[in-house]
Parts: C-alpha cells; structure tokens; sequence
C-alpha cells in the first residue's frame, strides 16, 4: 500500500514570537536540500502532481510551490521531490489564471535552529493561543471557482480587527476583511464555491472551511495543511465575532480561568508552607498523578527546558512554572478544539452544550440535564466546575479517556444475544490440542493449556488420549515428542474451571487412542469427577435440531465416538478417521491425499464409553448431498482446514446449508507444526461453528478469534447471522458483492491521535524513538475485506496526531470485524507496537479511545488510539454525511433487488407479483432526506410491507414440494438445482426488503422523535412563542443564506 505524506502533525506553534520551527520544518522536508523557513531551495520543488492527501490536507496545483510559514513549519505539505535533471529551478510553466502563488514575504523572518531534545513548541489550550497563531500567521489555500487555487499568506492584524493576506495584487488595504463584518465562519465545504470547483473531491472536508461576510454575504473559502491549523482558525474567529470589542478583555480574564485556578490549587496544597515554590520531585509527581500516561523523565526534561530559557540555576519550581508546564503536557490540541466546537466559543461546557455533544456525536438516547450534570460531578476535577455545572478541558478529556467513552459498547459485555436457538446457529470458541503450549512436534504438554484456554471462554477442548503407565491414560500428541499429562489431572481441571468465564455448555473433543482396559479407566474417572455434569441424555429422535445453550447451561458435552445401537456387546468396534488418525498416518507416510480420504482405521470402544457420548456423536464426512439425506442433527464431522477450505471455494452455498443443522469442527493442518493458526473467518463465513485455534500462538488469527467472540459477554458463544440461520435463505461465502436482503452500511472512521505508544519489545535500533502509523482493517466475507493506512508520524510516539479519515462498505455487517494495528516505521522492517479487533455490531459511534493491546493480549497501560466512528443508520457520529445520507442513490440511478427466473411458471407467477412492492419499498427508504417523504414512509410502509409478506408466504406453500414441482415441468439435474437455489434467493430478497422496510419506518418515527424533543429543549415547537426580551444569538451561530460573488482577482 503506497504510505501517505510524512510530514508531522499540525496543531503547533512557536512558544514564544519568531519561526523557532522554521528550520526544523525545513529539514524534516529534506535537510540540505533547501530550506529557509520551508520554502523550496535551488534543486527542490514540490511535487505537481500531488492532489490533496487524506492526512495533511494538502492541495497541490500545476506549477505551484507551496510556501509554508512558521506556524505550520510542523506540519509539511505536500512532500518535496527533486526536479528532473533537464529542468531548472522556476522554468516551469505556470498558468496563472489557474493557480497564483506568491514568493515574496513582506514580514522578515529569522532562520533559527533548536537544538532542543524536545520540539520547542506550546500546544493550542485556549482561545488565546489561538489569536496568537492566527497573529504570527499561515499559508492557507483560497479556493475560487474554476478550480483555481491561490497560495496566500494569511494573518491577524495586531488590534485583532483585520484578516489580511499577502501578496495579492490587491492595494494591501483591500486585501483584507474588517473582522466586525463577519457574518459565519463554517466548517467543511459548505458553500457553493467549493462544491462546485473542480477539485473540491481532492479537499478533506476536516481542513476547509469558509469565512462568511458582507452585507452581500461573500465568502472566502480556505483549505488548511492540516485539520488543527483550520481548527486553530475556526476557533479564533468566532471567538473574535462572538465578543467583538471585547475580545481584549475575555482574552485577559481567561489568563486566570477555570481550569487555571484549579491547577493554582493543586501547587499550594502541595506548597503546604507558602513559600512560592516546591521541590522539582513534588512538581513532577503531582503531574505525573494527573496524567499517569507521562513520562517522568519528559516532565523533569520540560521544566529544565523552561528553566533554562529563563537562566535560572536552581531546580524549584514556581506557581506559574508549574501552571505553564501542567498547560502544556497536559492539553490535547484535538480535545481542546473538540470542546470549543460545542461550547460556543467558551472554555468549557455547559449542562446544555454536553447534552448536545453527548446526543449529536456519542448517539446517548433520551439525554436530559440530569445525566449531563452526573458527568461534569463525575469527571470534572475543579470544585468550581462542579459547583457551576461546567466541564473544564481537564473534566472532558477525562470523560473522554473513560470507559463511558471506549469504543466497546458496553451492552455487548454481558450476555446479550438469544441464547435458546439450536446449537448449530452459533459460533463456538475453540482450542486446537488443548494441553500443548508451543509446538506441535516437540512442545510440552501442560494443564495450563487448559486453565488458559477455559479463562478465556473456550467452550471446545480437545484431549487426545492415549495408553499411560501404571494403567493411568495420558494426555499427549501421538508419535511425536511432546511430552505427557495425566488423564485425570486434566479432568479435575476442567471440573475446576469448565464454567469459571461461562455457564453454557462446554464441549470435549475426545481422541481415544486406548485400549479397552484403559478406556474404562477413562469412564471411571469422567463420572468420579465430573459427576453429573456430563450431558448423556439421548437424542430426542422426533427433534430436526440439537437443543439449545440455554437448556444446556453447566453440561459437559463429550465428543467421540459411538457404538452403533445394535451393537448387544460391552464393546464393539469403530473407524479412527478423526485428527489423531490423520496425524499418525501422515507420520508413517508422505500422503497427497485429501485428508478425508485417507482409508480409515478400526478400533475397539467399550460401551462404558461409547455411552458418555450423546449429541455429539463423530462420524465421518462423505459428501453434502448424502448427509443432507442420511446425516443425525446429533452427529458432527471433523475437517482439516484443507478439505474445509476446498469445501468453502467450490460448495459455499451446500457448506452454509450444511451448517445450518450439523456442527461442523475445522481443525489446523497436521503440517502446522510451529502451532501457526488458520484463518477462522476463512470457516466462519460458511457457517463452521467449531473452529479449533491454538491458543498458544499470538498474532492476526488469534486476535480475530479473541474479538470475534468478546461481542457476546465473552460467553463462548456467538449467534450466527439470520441469513445463515433460516431454513430457506440464500448466502454464498465467497460473496464479491453486497448480501441479497442485507443493507450494507458505510463504516466512516478518522484516525485522530494517539497516545503513549510503548517503545516495540526487543527493539533498539532507534533508541526510544517511535515512528509511528495506524492500519486500519476490515474482516470479513470477501467484499468487505480491505485496510487502508494512516501516514507515518516521525518522532513521536507520546502524541501523535494523525487526522486521517477513512470509509468502508460493510455489507454484512454480523460477520465483520474492525482491527486497528500501530506499527512503528523502521528501515529494517516495521514493527508491532500495538492492535485491538472489535466486531462490527460492537462498535459505539462519536468520538471514541481503542485500548491497545500487545501481541499477547494484555491490554497496554495507558496506550491507545483517539479516533471518530459513524455508521450508516446508527445513532450518533455527528454530520448526516458520515452515516451514509449523502450515498444515497438518485432515483434514476436507483438498483432495485432482483428476484430470480426459476423456469417454473406457477412459482415465478407469485414472484413477478412481488417486483412491484420491492421497488416501493425501495423506494420509501431511500427517499429518507425530507420531510415529507418521511411522512410517505410512516404512512405507507405497512401496507407494502404487508404486500412483500403476502407474496412470500405464498411462494413458499410450494418449497416442501418444489422438487417434484420442477420435475413435472421438466427440469432436470442441474436446471432443477439452479431452480431450487433462485428459490431460496428470491425468498431471501423477500425477506430481507420486508425486514429493512420495517426497520426504515421505525428509524424515521425515532428520527422524528428527536426532531420534536430538540424542537421542544430550543422553544422552537410552537409558532409565535419567541421571548422578545430574550438577547438575540450570537453572530457565529446565525443562519446564513449561501451567496458568494466570485472575485476575479487574488
């Protein structure tokens, strides 16, 4: 995958005036090739033909060079590439009615160099450090229409009343705004001007945005090298046109707000003896409390530094050097423009404006005051705030580093899916040889295997038991050198931990390698310890379908063999074609054969043991059309992973069916010697309930196996999708397409930042230096299957800022999962830093934390991921954009569902009948943008839903006798098979469209809902109820009409 731009994060200015990071920024583009406050050298130029990237929002245009000012030196456009040998510097050819770029800086700038080991830079934590960036200045882009694009200079006047940019070939008076005439400042590309240019495609909606002003209503559209620089902006000016004049005095009053008297505090209850200092140790300590995830050694190093610059010897620390040092390791840019975006230009929310937070982007439903004033008592830390009702910038990254705030939703912890299916409709955690814990070949043997394994919700164990010593059966590979467990302390461990992270029903693969004698000594040790535990009761012959987990809670279900009924004998013999058969046949000989054709062999089975054996009776697979036919709901087949994935690509649609009656168990090939893992999705997308992973190998597959199965209260069991459920439905595995029946949804995630991302074990060939970069990864049926990769962030492992946004079409979201993985960036080869895999249905929308884990498992302290999640048709995530609205299909481009020709004329009569009442249910739902085309829905969904239902339930009067149906009319072989499939397509067409209408319709009446509550809180439900004495809004939050007059000059 191409990598993305490499320059580092926006969001950074020089702590004190001049381009401190100038220099920095110029060699982080190419040291010695250049530089000079970051323009382009002789030799250099920028790349022409980069577009806007994902990342650092940069827009490249023909011929232009982008020229970057101190306060975006952190943050590089696009990057720089050498001119072609036969070219010179400037002899490009330049259109300037396309693009105009100036070269001139009419405000000298000194070129400096840090020499720091920490970026001299102070992070944006209040409205102040703001206009102070905005007064030093940036390169913006303005875009025009006609797809020109203008490299300017843009700056705030010092008395803050002008915006101004350079050059232009504007007198200087006219190239500016009058900061009193600012009607809006908005986000994103929301005016005309940009949705009409020609690259407003190539623009990230989070770097744009547009100034609004004139009496004519004119705008000024910009495009920042990076979501914090337009933060930095957006931020600035509408703290400006909210308190105008005033802006002077709330600039003073905020130096001794909130947020810094609380931090005042904390110095003098440490400062117990008023002596205007405490030790550096105490400093370091009380900061290090507040924020855990800091280094020690980077909050010593930043008050050196800041003691340094002021030339003091001694290591005390003052108040306002500990307020200066708190405000800078302790704000997060992201946060802090987060919050201002939601509190009205103020420096922390109130009741009102995290109600709107908490409902517009966290999806929280039925949100009142009380539930907002439980959070601000809950994670606000200043006595005032609490009292106040307000949540400083301390109080809401607080609440956003909570568990409220994880990306796991917290319903999913607990049991939560229907548990009383049959056991064929869920997926089963599963161990591969349980009591190894490294190889397959020469690796011990250990109970632990199975302590770790039943702790983590395994409910499939496997004991491969052969002849010990002493008359005592053992617990080992066959013909191999791993070593050896006693039978029976393995089934006291099992009693001990079997429901320790469950209570449904545990499952043990038995591989029975003993002799009579033996095996008897197997059954007197099972019933002794296990008791009445082991699940015996025969199967109910009358039944289609195994019983269920619910009625199987605290039973151990033993799988093996069985002796037929009519064996009369205490013993009888049985065929071995299970794994440990394969395993000892494949030692003896080098085989080509597929493993469930290998000649079976015959052993003895005492009937002692053959009766422990009840729903799980092994029996050997020959093919789908004869166990569809012959096969007991009760017995279940084994499959190494190559006969299963041969199954998988050639009979996806009879290996689905297959598992909708009978457990399936996939096992690893015995050529797995290192005890690598299968994929799982490979099998659980055809439905394989039981497949068995070697739970001692860390890495992808166990990952996927360990999320997969946490979306159910970590149960053991999960329920598969309806479609692989239903008797009569239609799914192939190897889908490249989206689901018949099933909505696809759009999954919109922005990789924000992360935080104190640990140095990869074993590594040392940086020293500490972390370069880091974020996957972001789609499993699931092949359509959905994809990743796409943030840029590399150089140096800096602590903070990062990454801002990259990505989309992905989900379309069966019931077998997807997302996986986030960091790597750090190395020449060597990049290495694992940290991951975490979450099922599809488990994520919470908004702006959410990933807990890392390491490769192991183990949750990572303090290291995560900041990130925002929207989905289509789920609450919350914030612009209707990002749940999928603006994909909606026009009506002329509309798809409709397609039913199937079965070539059967009574049965296609009834499904010609139903095309009509698809294509209305169509199109209700995808009409869902206006109002009254969401009163259309609410008032006609019912009776086309009833239409759809009617034509189903017709159609299917003919499935019992579809067969013969097709025979009489001709169809033979493999037309009559053809005809059965399009059957079960149409009837899942039917099904699916009557679910997603009945869904619409109880979306829009809960959208509408939302629509009358917010009408209600703002006092706007009922005409004429304005309160003429109440102060008219502020200007920045005024509805403006869109104008814009495109100027034609720069």
């Amino acid at each position: 995958m191409a990598e993305r731009g490499r320059g580092a994060a926006g969001g950074a200015l020089p702590s004190s005036p001049g381009p401190v990071l100038a220099a920095k920024g110029a060699l982080r583009a190419g040291a010695g090739e250049g530089g000079g406050g970051g323009r382009p050298g002789p030799g250099r130029a920028h790349c022409d033909s980069a577009g806007v990237s994902n990342g650092d929002c940069s827009l490249g245009a023909p011929g232009g060079e982008a020229r970057v000012g101190p306060a975006l030196a952190a943050a590089p456009g696009p990057a720089a590439c050498p001119l072609p040998r036969d070219s010179k510097p400037g002899g490009l050819p330049r259109r300037s009615s396309i693009i105009k770029d100036g070269t001139k800086q009419k405000r000298e700038r000194k070129k400096t160099v840090s020499f720091s080991s920490m970026p001299t830079e102070k992070k944006i934590s209040s409205a102040s450090d703001c206009i102070s960036a905005m007064v030093e200045g940036s390169e913006l882009k303005k875009v025009r229409s006609n797809s020109r694009i203008y490299h300017r200079y843009f700056l705030l006047d010092a008395d803050m009343q002008s915006l101004r940019w350079e050059p232009s070939k504007k007198d200087s008076e006219k190239a500016k705004i009058d900061i009193k005439s600012i009607k809006e400042v908005r986000t994103g590309k929301n005016t005309d001007i940009f949705r009409s240019n020609g690259v407003s495609d190539q623009i990230s909606e989070d770097c744009a945005f547009s100034v609004i002003y004139g009496e004519n209503y004119e705008s000024l559209d910009l495009v920042a090298n990076s979501a914090d620089v337009a933060n930095i902006w957006v931020t600035g000016l509408r703290y400006l046109i909210s308190y105008g004049k005033h802006t002077l005095d709330m600039l003073e009053s905020s130096q001794d707000n909130m947020r810094t008297s609380w931090v005042s505090q904390m110095f003098s209850e440490i400062d117990v003896d008023n002596l205007g200092h405490i030790t550096l140790c105490s400093a370091v300590q009380c900061i290090r409390n507040l924020n855990p995830g800091l280094k020690t050694s980077k909050i010593e190093l930043k008050f050196k530094e800041l003691h340094k610059s002021k030339d003091k010897t001694g290591t005390d620390v003052t108040k306002e050097e500990f307020v200066e040092v708190f405000h800078e390791l302790c704000t997060r840019p992201e946060i802090y423009f987060l919050l201002v975006q939601f509190s009205s230009n103020k420096e922390f929310l109130d009741t009102k404006d995290l109600m709107m937070f908490l409902e517009a982007e966290q999806g929280v439903a039925h949100i009142n005051e009380e539930i907002s004033l439980e959070i601000i008592h809950k994670y606000e830390p200043s006595k005032e705030g609490q009292e106040k009702g307000w949540l400083s910038i301390d109080g809401f990254t607080n609440y956003l580093m909570s568990p409220d705030c994880y990306i796991f939703d917290p319903e999913h912890k607990k049991v939560c899916q229907d548990m009383k299916q049959p056991l064929s409709h869920y997926f089963i955690n599963s161990s591969h040889n349980t009591y190894l814990i490294e190889d397959q070949f020469r690796g011990p043997s250990d109970i632990t295997g199975y302590i770790r394994a039943l702790k983590m919700g395994c409910r499939s164990v496997e004991l491969d038991v052969w002849d010990g010593p002493d008359n005592e059966p053992v617990i080992y590979t066959g013909h191999t050198m791993t070593s050896q467990i006693v039978f029976r302390s393995v089934i006291d461990i099992i009693n001990k931990f079997a429901f320790f992270a469950s209570e449904y029903p545990l499952i043990l693969c038995l591989e029975n390698h003993c002799s009579i004698k033996q095996q008897k000594v197997m059954v007197r040790h099972m019933k002794k310890i296990l008791g009445d535990k082991l699940y015996t009761t025969s199967p109910n012959v009358e039944e289609s379908y195994l019983p269920s987990p619910d009625v199987l809670k605290g039973k151990i279900l033993v799988k093996a063999k069985k002796l037929s009924s009519s064996c009369s004998g205490v013993e009888g013999d049985v065929t071995d074609e299970d794994e440990g058969a394969e395993m000892s046949q494949r030692m003896g000989k080098e085989s080509t054969e597929l493993p469930n054709h290998l000649p079976a062999k015959r052993f003895q089975l005492c009937k002692e043991l053959s009766e422990l054996v009840s729903i799980c009776k092994s029996v050997q697979f020959k093919e789908f059309q004869v166990s569809f036919q012959a096969q007991k709901y009760w017995e279940v087949c084994s499959f190494n992973e190559v006969l299963a994935s041969k199954y998988a690509n050639e009979n996806p649609g009879d290996f689905v069916n297959y598992n909708k009656r009978f457990l399936a168990r996939v096992f690893p090939s015995p050529m797995r010697i290192d005890s690598s893992n299968m994929n799982p999705q490979d099998f659980w997308k055809c439905g394989c309930q039981i497949v068995a992973m070697n739970f001692q190998t860390p890495g992808l597959m166990m990952d996927l196996n360990v999320g997969w199965f946490r979306q159910n209260g970590n149960c053991g069991y999960v329920l598969r999708p309806a479609i692989m459920r239903e008797e009569v439905s239609f799914f192939s595995a190897n889908t490249k397409d989206s689901v018949p029946g099933v909505s696809p949804q759009l999954l919109h995630i922005k990789v924000i930042s992360g935080q104190n991302f640990p140095k990869p074990k074993g590594s040392g060939a940086k020293g500490d230096v972390v370069d880091p970069y974020v996957y972001v990864e789609i499993h699931g049926i092949p359509a959905d299957c994809a990743e796409q990769r943030t840029r590399t962030v150089h140096q800096n492992g602590d903070a990062p800022i990454f801002d990259e946004s990505f989309e992905f079409q989900v379309n069966l979201p019931e077998l997807a999962m997302v996986r986030f993985v960091v790597l750090d960036d190395d020449y060597i080869g990049d290495e694992f830093i940290g991951q975490y895999t979450i099922p599809f249905e488990c994520l919470q929308t908004g702006y959410r934390h990933v807990q890392l884990q390491s490769l192991t498992g183990e949750v990572l302290a303090h290291a995560s991921l900041f990130v925002h999640v929207a989905i289509t048709n789920r609450r919350g995530g914030g612009k209707p954009h990002k749940r999928g609205l603006s994909v909606r299909k026009g009506k002329k481009s509309r798809e409709y569902a397609s039913l199937r020709t079965l070539w059967i004329k009574t049965v296609d009569e009834v499904f010609k009948n139903a095309q009509p009442p698809i294509r209305d249910a169509t199109d209700l739902r995808e009409n869902m943008q206006m109002i009254q085309s969401l009163k259309a829905l609410i008032e006609n969904a019912d009776a086309v839903y009833e239409k759809i239902v009617h034509c189903q339930k017709a159609a299917m009067e003919f499935h019992e006798h579809l067969q013969s149906i097709g025979t009489r009319e001709g169809l033979k072989e493999r037309k009559l098979q053809k005809a059965v499939e399009s059957f079960t397509w149409n009837i899942t067409i039917l099904k699916g469209q009557a679910d997603l209408l009945k869904y619409a319709k109880n979306e829009t009446v809960e959208n509408l809902k939302q629509i009358h509550y917010a009408a209600v809180s703002c006092g706007l439900n009922k005409p004429g109820t304005e309160n003429a004495d109440a102060p008219k809004p502020r200007r920045s939050l005024e509805v403006i009409p869109e104008k814009a007059n495109d100027e034609t000059g720069a």
